[in-house]
């Protein structure tokens, strides 16, 4: 066999080891700035909501409730948010996967992909979702907590 038609497996195998490895580092990166991205969305629309609630809040404060204990309670149903979110999304999550690997799969390729279930990992997606919501909310139930009575105020100053 002349030298065109040899191919030396040991370097075959190593470049498509690299070409695995830049595939997973891309994958990684990916995940991360997917990760920021919600984040910030998560963050800038909870800001933007904070200014909006303002209207439903000036009574509960109204009637008594200091604003940190409102503050709190606005953190609190976000938590609460976040968690619900995450309980729902993760057996639909499983639902899609199972689509795929059991009836797209087949119905594409002709072959089935096994589907492995790591509950451990969706306690650690849980935590990070709520984590994430945590932070975001911070700012906003800070915000909210440190607003002056005159603005809250303000808000029956436009009823007729």
């Amino acid at each position: 066999l002349s030298d065109n038609q040899v191919i030396d497996q040991a370097r075959l195998k190593a470049f498509s080891l690299g070409i695995f490895e830049k595939t997973f580092a891309v994958s990684a990166a990916l995940n991360t700035l997917t990760l920021g991205v919600a984040g910030f969305a998560i963050f800038t629309g909870l800001l933007t909501l904070s200014n909006a609630r303002i209207e439903s809040i000036a009574p509960v404060w109204a009637m008594g409730l200091t604003r940190h204990q409102i503050s709190a309670l606005e953190f609190g149903k976000i938590i609460a948010l976040a968690l619900m979110t995450a309980l729902a999304a993760i057996p639909l999550g499983v639902a899609v996967a199972w689509c795929l690997v059991a009836v797209i799969n087949v119905e594409a390729f002709g072959w089935r992909l096994p589907l492995y279930l790591y509950p451990g990992k969706w306690v650690i997606l849980t935590l990070t979702g709520v984590i994430a919501a945590a932070l975001a909310a911070l700012l906003p139930t800070i915000r909210l907590g440190r607003s002056s009575p005159a603005k809250l105020a303000k808000v029956f100053a436009h009823e007729r």
